[in-house]
């Protein structure tokens, strides 16, 4: 649609929930798509649907992020869009967990997101344009019981939106940090029957993101809380 103020994008830990819907949104506006993920061979039937290119890539790994956005560069142009999806689970009682899981999840869910924040933002600062969203969780507002890493992942990547809108902001790009406070609805999660509604709809969050990204600059959304009418607060 001619309204749609970005032309390329590349989402970064591509999986079949959230991203898969937001690839699908994207394309459908003619956006060229990239798709990053350690595991490209399981993007071969999203790849054939929307036409994206996939593009193998380790997110908690400098040289990997580089790599990436030079080989994204090449096939489908400048990203104007980049979204950061990736992330990895500890669970597990305090006392018991492996400090070598901890710093591998906080590389992805974390240290992962400021490579491809800071990758963004070389391009996309001198240009004055463009758009960075980061998928949050609950885990990223309060921390739970047994999901420590997890937490301090996700309370990273908020304070790393926050301080990249602040900065970024000012010179013409968009960052925007989502809150993803409930289950989100797959093919292993099915929605219960007594309960319809109660899983988030990845195809209704990835409308969310456009409508984000649809914003005029005068009134631009740092963060939105998602979530079904049946998650507490």
């Amino acid at each position: 649609m001619p309204d749609f103020p970005y032309r390329s994008a590349l989402i970064v830990g591509v999986g079949a929930g959230i991203s898969a819907s937001l690839a699908r949104a994207l394309s459908g506006l003619g956006v060229k798509v990239g798709l990053a993920a350690r595991d490209t061979g399981k993007l071969a039937a999203l790849v054939a649907e929307t036409g994206a290119a996939a593009f193998q890539a380790d997110a908690a790994k400098a040289d990997s992020v580089a790599a990436l956005f030079e080989a994204a560069t090449r096939q489908i142009g400048e990203p104007d869009i980049v979204v950061y999806n990736a992330s990895a689970r500890v669970p597990g009682p305090l006392a018991e967990l492996d400090p070598a899981a901890v710093e591998r999840s906080l590389g992805v869910t974390a240290f992962g997101a400021f490579l491809v924040v800071q990758q963004a933002a070389k391009r996309m600062g001198p240009r004055g344009r463009g758009a960075i969203l980061l998928t949050g969780a609950t885990a990223g507002i309060k921390g739970f019981a047994n999901s420590a890493a997890f937490a301090m992942g996700k309370f990273a990547l908020r304070g790393l939106a926050q301080s990249a809108a602040r900065e970024l902001g000012p010179k013409g790009v968009h960052v925007a940090h989502f809150v993803i406070d409930g289950g989100v609805r797959a093919a292993h999660r099915p929605e219960p029957a007594d309960r319809p509604d109660s899983l988030l709809d990845p195809d209704a969050i990835a409308q969310t993101y456009i409508d984000v990204l649809r914003q005029p600059r005068s009134a631009w959304s740092l963060e939105v809380e998602l979530r079904p009418w049946v998650e507490r607060f």
